[in-house]
């Protein structure tokens, strides 16, 4: 396959190139030359396939997600994922990393997107979520009250097709009684589940919003934090000094705030999302100013997010954080790819071909993002 590109938006910040064709073989990249002679495929704008590091396909954006995922069968769950995992591939989003599902059913998932058995992105799965009994996202999780109960729920995962952990450091928004300042497992929890992944290569992400669970999972060396909205100066520090990746989820809050008058969401959820929302606006964009390393993921699958829509948290950086759209596209494709670990999120020789194309030009309107002509997953068209 050859794809002709107007403007070729390569993953990284370097400046685009234009007129170019990528041809591809064997599902990579092979070259990108000066355009020339035939060609299957054309776009006035080409980016990589977008790459999503927080989604949880089990869930479809209901109003009320943990009672949606407490109240169905696993059959229901299993084929709301399977639906999920297909909406993304088409709307652009070629990876993801799932954070937390029931009965290992993203680790399914993922096994027949590979086995070619269903269509979907390229997955991460992290399995069961670690977090305290009663704790946040409990119906997603496995409850842990010491650091060898810990290691084991880590063991546990791995078991089971995990190929990430992510651990509960605070309260959470869904939850019912989770207060998303409040920190919850312990430092010695946290070290020991992360010190126990890292052992078998996994890498971990930690929920946390508030300010002393974020620093706890800091400090006890996790990959990723995923929200982060009551960071602090003290934080950011970490977040540098340690190289941590910020997940700051911007669509979460946004969309459950977006819907108050559909009238369906929990008090409670609205309440707490007010909160978490406030303190994201002031310090997310603080600690990319900072020099945060900032990663693309919506929490896809929260209320009113839907896995389909993933452009908008591209959006959100622009306006929120104040990023270019190149800066945005860079921060869901390769910054998001290179967390996962599962190819680079760039388009170049040898990397898979997974490619978006757009009828114009994604760094003047980063909303192109939103409406691809076509969507190429390793070198077939899926979309």
């Amino acid at each position: 396959m050859i794809v002709r590109a107007g403007i070729l938006y390569d993953g990284t910040l370097e400046p685009p190139k234009r007129n170019v064709d990528i041809e591809i073989g064997d599902g990579k990249i092979v070259q990108i030359v000066a355009s020339q002679g035939e060609y299957d495929l054309a776009a006035a704008c080409v980016t990589p396939g977008l790459v999503n590091a927080h989604v949880h396909l089990e869930a479809s954006g209901e109003p009320d997600m943990m009672q949606a995922i407490s109240t169905s069968t696993q059959n229901q769950r299993l084929l709301r994922a399977v639906e999920n995992a297909r909406k993304s591939v088409r709307a652009g989003v070629t990876t993801v990393r799932d954070v937390g599902s029931s009965n290992a059913i993203a680790q399914d998932v993922r096994d027949a997107i590979v086995q070619g058995r269903i269509p979907g992105p390229r997955m991460r799965a992290a399995g069961a979520v670690l977090t305290m009994t009663g704790g946040h996202g409990w119906p997603l999780g496995r409850a842990i009250d010491s650091p060898w109960e810990a290691r084991k729920g880590v063991r546990e995962q791995l078991w089971a097709g995990a190929d990430c952990i992510k651990v509960i450091a605070t309260g959470g928004v869904l939850t019912k009684g989770a207060v998303p300042g409040n920190a919850q497992l312990t430092p010695e929890e946290l070290t020991a589940a992360i010190d126990e992944a890292h052992r078998h290569g996994l890498r971990v992400a930690a929920h946390a919003i508030g300010t002393q669970g974020i620093k706890n999972a800091l400090r006890a060396g996790v990959d990723s934090i995923e929200h982060g909205h009551m960071l602090d100066d003290e934080a950011i520090a970490l977040f540098k000094e340690r190289r941590t990746v910020l997940v700051p989820t911007l669509t979460a809050p946004t969309c459950i705030l977006e819907r108050i008058e559909d009238g369906n969401q929990p008090a409670y959820v609205i309440e707490k999302a007010k909160t978490v929302n406030q303190a994201m606006l002031e310090n997310v964009r603080r600690a990319y100013e900072h020099g945060v390393s900032i990663a693309g993921g919506s929490d896809a699958g929260t209320p009113f997010n839907y896995h389909e829509n993933y452009a908008y948290e591209v959006e959100l950086m622009t306006t929120l954080l104040g990023m270019t759209p190149q800066q945005a596209l860079h921060a869901a494709t390769e910054v998001s790819a290179e967390l996962i670990g599962l190819h680079r999120g760039v388009l170049a020789i040898g990397e898979p071909a997974d490619l978006l194309l757009l009828a114009r030009d994604a760094g003047s309107d980063v909303r192109a993002l939103r409406d691809p002509t076509a969507v190429v997953k390793g070198g077939e068209l899926v979309a």
